[in-house]
């Protein structure tokens, strides 16, 4: 693969799991980037749904199946399947580029993929034909220690692997707009717009210092949907350009990019 082949590396939002029924804008603008993508060899996505003590686990299963991690929704939600298969050689070779990076990392064949993993893939990639592995979270961790790992999974890039955090700008689901709302409260606004500005700038140190940006204790309650954005930005070379610009319910960002 030439350089000016490279894959992107992704950020993607994933909202509320009701997207998997109707992705909306967002949905679109999603799959229309799945198909300006070249073929490619596997997916590795990094979601805010698998949190785990300990080294960094990679999903080793050959057929991994999926989580319905959710509760409360429509049965028809559970009903939904995103039958790709996985990758053992993948995740083996993502674990030895981790380790050299000095980061631990070890093999989980159990893991199934969450929904932060295939809602978005659902229109990303909806045959489900690619190969995919999951990345968790460890706990405790770092933006820089997400960074690291990002540049140490950089070189799958070219090797036909896309890299994707899944997660959301903003996710504070105890402060949802239920009256029908679809544009952000305005800390939610505040907060989204410094990550914006910080992302094209190419300002790592301000992204790195999130927590001092107005409206993050609200935006941010916990980290974990921010997170899997410094996986993302570890992988790419260059500043980002928007797939999709958008909210749900006031306090859920779906704001996704793509790095170069």
């Amino acid at each position: 693969m030439s350089r000016a082949d490279l894959l992107p590396s992704l950020f993607l939002s994933h909202g509320s799991p009701m997207l998997a029924l109707d992705g909306e804008a967002w949905g679109k603008a999603v799959s229309a980037f799945g198909r300006r993508l070249p073929p490619l060899r596997a997916i590795l996505v990094c979601s805010a749904h698998w949190e785990a003590p300990g080294p960094l686990r990679l999903s080793s299963a050959a057929v991994p199946g999926v989580l319905h991690d959710f509760g409360g929704f429509p049965e028809e939600l559970y009903r939904l399947d995103y039958p790709a298969p996985g990758s053992p050689e993948l995740a083996a070779e993502a674990a030895a580029l981790l380790g050299q990076a000095g980061l631990e990392a070890m093999l989980d064949p159990q893991r199934p993929l969450d929904h932060g993993a295939w809602v978005p893939l659902r229109y990303l990639f909806p045959e489900a034909q690619v190969p995919v592995v999951q990345l968790s979270l460890p706990v405790p961790r770092t933006p820089e220690r997400l960074l690291v790992a990002g540049r140490a999974l950089a070189p799958l890039r070219a090797s036909g692997v896309l890299i994707i955090g899944s997660g959301g700008i903003v996710h504070n689901l105890r402060r949802l707009d239920w009256e029908g709302a679809t544009g952000p409260q305005p800390w939610a606004s505040a907060f989204e717009r410094r990550i914006h500005d910080g992302l094209l700038a190419g300002d790592e140190a301000a992204l790195l210092d999130w927590r001092l940006a107005p409206g993050a204790a609200e935006s941010v309650p916990t980290s974990e949907h921010l997170d899997p954005l410094f996986v993302a930005l570890g992988a790419a070379e260059k500043a980002p350009e928007p797939i999709y610009e958008g909210w749900q319910l006031g306090s859920l960002s779906l704001s996704s990019y793509a790095f170069a």
